[in-house]
């Protein structure tokens, strides 16, 4: 009887030191760095190269992001048609070029500043003898916010927004607003206007519009905005003095 319990406890012992089975492994795409499953590259353009450059100040928070568009941007655009700098305030010693860039009377930063003006009252780009530099600030609202209070040359330029009525379709993530946009949807709605060229709307957005398809099919939700929910008292969370103020002037203008 003892040599049947030694033999069980052996038995035991052999088991408990067998090595574990690796986890099976995503095959994960080289290039979107996406699961193959899930992943977009068929859907993104061969490379355009508008006339424009396309210069996004990235929060570094938001490269970690497993969900972002602006990759969409750089794969879809030639390499020096879309440059990508990283940090919380900028330039810095290692953004190369960038200080050029930023003093530039040919660049525009996208962002809705009280003295933005509307981006279609602008010459479309072969009405200019140079090609604008559209630059845009890529995080969150917060993020972006702190970006741009952190980098005085941003106050110095030219400063630009898209009013039309265009709804984010990047229906995976919360917007604040109905008119809030993503890095790459912002991109592709000015290179329409500034190009005059329609195809850069649409071509750009399908890696978007394919990646939402996916998320959504495997178990992700639509998000309506911030400020759709508060509207239709569906927001879980009791609003400051200052967003009932903010939503206050939107409905009223």
């Amino acid at each position: 009887m003892e040599s049947d319990v030694d033999e069980m406890q052996d038995a035991w012992n052999d088991l408990v030191g067998l090595p574990a089975e690796p986890p099976l492994m995503r095959s994960i795409c080289t290039t979107c760095r996406r699961p193959q499953t899930v992943c977009w590259c068929t859907y993104v353009p061969s490379k355009l190269e508008p006339s424009c450059r396309v210069v996004i100040l990235q929060h570094p928070a938001e490269e970690k992001r497993c969900l972002r568009t602006a990759p969409m941007l750089q794969i879809a655009l030639t390499e020096r048609k879309c440059l990508i700098y990283k940090g919380k305030k900028f330039p810095q010693q290692r953004h190369a070029g960038l200080t050029d860039i930023l003093t530039d009377d040919n660049s525009l930063l996208l962002y809705p500043s009280k003295d933005s003006v509307d981006l279609d009252v602008l010459l479309k780009v072969d009405q200019v003898s140079r090609p604008y530099n559209l630059i845009l600030i890529d995080g969150t609202w917060p993020q972006a916010k702190g970006i741009y209070n952190n980098t005085p040359a941003l106050h110095k330029m030219k400063q630009v927004k898209l009013v039309r009525s265009t709804k984010s379709e990047y229906v995976i993530r919360t917007q604040p607003t109905d008119g809030c946009l993503s890095t790459l949807e912002s991109a592709a709605e000015a290179l329409a206007i500034l190009e005059d060229d329609d195809t850069y709307r649409d071509l750009l957005k399908r890696p978007l519009k394919a990646l939402c398809e996916f998320q959504i099919h495997h178990g992700a939700v639509v998000h309506d905005s911030k400020e759709f929910r508060i509207k239709n008292n569906t927001y879980p969370k009791k609003l400051g003095k200052r967003l009932t103020k903010f939503l206050n002037v939107l409905e009223t203008s």
